[in-house]
């Protein structure tokens, strides 16, 4: 303990290869590169290609290893990555003789801490196989997991990097949902070894096509490594849904810009954001969906296999699709696939899609949750789309419609008064969805009376489209609050996450003013039941639930009912960690429970917890649990404790450059703490513009988290004031998420003078 070891990695997306050796940095260049490095006599050395022979030399009267490796495949150079460490292996070779290692520090290997992810890495890669009928390209796959990293990963051909908490597993501290993580970033990355790697865009203004291909089909090599998790149903929440939040703003962007919008390696950063990671999952994800999976893969195979070790544009992509479609038998699209798609990645921003089943009209209109606002951005197609919505009558799931102008009243939604519609079935569309009133009546009283009738997925989504259209004034916000009437007899976990995001939205608007005691008391009553459900299955929180996804909802359960005051829940939690503080070397709180446990028991203690927590999270060897603890710091109720964190976010020795701005955020989301991160940013930002450099991806995030609660004109100038104060010092990566802060505060301020008072009456109405 307490020697330090040095490690060498490089990171060279997107624009950073230039700075290794003399190369013309671009993805759509690729060439055959011969590595060799030279290193220490006892470190091991990495690099993309198989290590032909290592062998020690003399230079300059010192001995040293020099690793030669084979040549690599004709590749991109943001590609290339190198790593000189003491890092130690487990490996396995797959049936065609690909070789499969794991790296990371001794102590975790030692410990079993990458079993989990080699366990799966090759089922993921022979599903990629299979679904683009095409082989793995290389003779290796090495995955290494890196104690300090500022991306999640990289997808470096045959070398991918990863952050700990990206790779590495432990069974007795690393709960579910670290697990969980591990699956789909692993699977992400390896989808990248063919899309993305084998074929490469030509220019960074289709980073979309990379990244939303990679976080679509991730859930599909998820799936297939872990068939018991549900997995495809998650892109709801974590790519559609989130997707929607950004994407109806004035401030979002295509999908596709054009090539002379994206140049410098700042403008290159802001393009790996939500709108081409998350958009570009939902679009593709569509047209996966209206095109059928086995035409998708059949086009996508082909595509590989004409531009391997080249690189294309995404045009080229519709051309092979297109084929595809015309070579199937019986299939009709309403126009190319060009036409479609072009619509869904040329324009910003997505369609609201108002059913009026009193007439059968079908309307769509560009959402934005500011509704008179005004977008510049101008669009060819004038912000119209090419629909494709899949519905269901009362209990009948019916034929696919194409919504192909602004409306539509030659269609089959009109329905009797006892009947109800409900579109976008299994979210397959990247649109909302608006009905009639009395649709909207029938479906909320479908939910309170018998909600397994409507999928669970659509449970969800009827959650999240109600609380932004009534965001956004498409509808009445306690037609929304509704919805939530229900979530009494829900137990399944996509829906209360969904429920709990719009909820979360709320607390922060509210948490300030006289509505947020009546919303704790209805939010009480609407838990407790789940709370009660889990308390029992659980035998008193003994055991964990055998349902990966029940997991989650337990940790909801826990969370809420703590948060809501549920008798008994807070005790129970500090009880707990009062237990651990009394024995430290015995942490009996299960690891799925630990950051909502820690969490409540340092926000309810003092100085001694807060201490106890920032010990433990010094000794933490494994990473996901050093998260729970870092993040859990956060929650103190005292000022000065949140200060002194604030300070040791600039001390690299405390804090780890790359978890500093994440810090922050977690500080900030803490409504004692959030002033305080406020005032911390404005005071130090030349500070970390200097430390992290104009490329870095941390500023968009760190923006948005320490202005996600300003609702108020007096936050408003803040954030205008502290725009013009900073011009000189640029925000880098962050230009974007501080034009977005603004726009989103502004629209807050107008939504809450019209709706804090209707919001209070109904929860005061419900909670008696």
């Amino acid at each position: 303990m307490g020697k330090k070891r040095i490690i060498a990695i490089t990171q060279m997306q997107g624009t950073y290869a230039r700075k290794a050796f003399p190369c013309f940095d671009e993805p759509g260049m690729k060439a055959v590169f011969h590595i060799t490095l030279i290193h220490d006599l006892e470190k091991t050395a990495l690099s993309n290609s198989q290590e032909i022979k290592t062998e020690n030399v003399i230079i300059n009267g010192t001995q040293v290893a020099r690793t030669i490796f084979g040549p690599t495949k004709k590749m991109s150079t943001y590609l290339i990555a190198f790593v000189v460490s003491d890092f130690r292996f487990i490996s396995v070779k797959d049936k065609k003789g690909v070789l499969v290692r794991i790296w990371a520090r001794k102590k975790a290997i030692d410990d079993g801490q990458g079993d989990y992810a080699l366990k799966i890495t090759q089922p993921i890669l022979e599903f990629f196989e299979k679904y683009y009928n095409t082989s793995y390209p290389l003779s290796k796959s090495d995955q290494i997991a890196l104690p300090d990293f500022n991306s999640g990963a990289m997808e470096n051909w045959g070398l991918v990097t990863y952050r700990e908490t990206a790779l590495l597993y432990d069974s007795r501290t690393s709960a579910n949902g670290n697990k969980q993580r591990i699956l789909t970033v692993v699977s992400h990355e390896l989808a990248h070894m063919w899309f993305g790697n084998l074929v490469t865009l030509k220019w960074w203004n289709d980073l979309w096509l990379n990244e939303g291909f990679a976080s679509y089909v991730e859930y599909l090599g998820a799936d297939y490594a872990e068939p018991t998790w549900n997995m495809k149903e998650q892109i709801i929440l974590y790519d559609l849904q989130s997707a929607f939040a950004v994407d109806g703003l004035t401030s979002s962007h295509p999908l596709s810009r054009k090539e002379e919008e994206v140049n410098t390696p700042s403008e290159i950063s802001e393009m790996f954001n939500t709108i081409s990671y998350s958009k570009g999952a939902a679009v593709l994800k569509m047209l996966s969906e209206f095109l059928t999976e086995p035409v998708f893969a059949k086009g996508l195979g082909n595509y590989l296999k004409q531009f391997a070790f080249g690189s294309s544009v995404y045009t080229d992509l519709w051309d092979h699709l297109q084929k595809a479609v015309d070579q199937t038998p019986g299939m009709k699209l309403p126009h190319s696939v060009h036409e479609i798609m072009n619509r869904w990645i040329l324009q910003m921003g997505f369609p609201v899609i108002t059913i009026d089943t009193r007439t059968g009209n079908v309307s769509q209109k560009h959402f934005l949750l500011e509704p008179q606002a005004v977008v510049e951005r101008k669009s060819e197609f004038n912000y119209e789309w090419f629909v494709p919505i899949k519905w269901m009558k009362k209990h009948q799931v019916q034929d696919q419609l194409w919504l192909l102008q602004k409306s539509d009243l030659h269609n089959p939604m009109k329905v009797s008064k006892n009947e109800w519609v409900l579109a976008n079935l299994n979210m397959s569309g990247y649109f909302r969805v608006n009905y009639d009133l009395g649709n909207w009546e029938r479906l909320i009283s479908q939910l309170e009376s018998d909600h397994q009738v409507i999928p669970v997925v659509n449970r969800a989504q009827i959650l999240d489209d109600a609380f932004n259209l009534a965001r956004a004034s498409f509808i009445n916000i306690t037609l929304a609050l509704r919805t939530t009437k229900y979530l009494l007899r829900e137990r399944q976990y996509i829906p209360w996450e969904a429920a709990l995001r719009n909820l979360n939205y709320f607390f922060q608007l509210f948490d300030r003013s006289e509505v947020y005691g009546a919303m704790q008391v209805y939010l009480k009553k609407q838990i407790k039941p789940l709370f009660e459900y889990f308390e029992t299955i659980s035998s008193n929180w003994t055991r964990v639930p055998s349902g990966h996804t029940d997991q989650f909802t337990q940790i909801i359960s826990l969370s809420l009912a703590c948060s809501t005051g549920v008798e008994g829940c807070r005790e129970l939690t500090r009880s707990w960690f009062k237990k651990w503080m009394q024995n430290p070397h015995n942490n009996t709180i299960h690891p799925n429970l630990r950051s909502t446990v820690y969490c409540n028991a340092i926000a309810g203690g003092g100085a001694e917890e807060w201490n106890f927590g920032w010990q433990m999270f010094q000794k933490a060897t494994v990473a996901a649990e050093a998260v729970k603890l870092r993040s859990a710091l956060a929650c103190t109720k005292v000022p000065w404790l949140l200060n002194r964190y604030l300070e040791y976010t600039m001390n690299p020795e405390k804090i780890r450059k790359q978890d500093a701005t994440s810090t922050i955020g977690y500080i900030a989301s803490n409504i004692i703490g959030q002033p305080l991160a406020w005032d911390f940013v404005r005071a130090n930002w030349d500070y970390f513009f200097k430390m992290y450099g104009t490329g870095s991806f941390s500023f968009s995030r760190l923006i948005s988290d320490i202005t996600y609660r300003f609702c108020t004109p007096f936050e408003l100038s803040q954030l205008k004031r502290f725009q013009k104060d900073n011009a000189e010092t640029g925000f880098g990566s962050g230009t974007q998420a501080l034009q977005q802060a603004i726009e989103k505060t502004t629209a807050k301020i107008k939504w809450l003078a019209e709706n804090k008072e209707p919001v209070l009456q109904w929860f005061l109405s419900e909670a008696a």
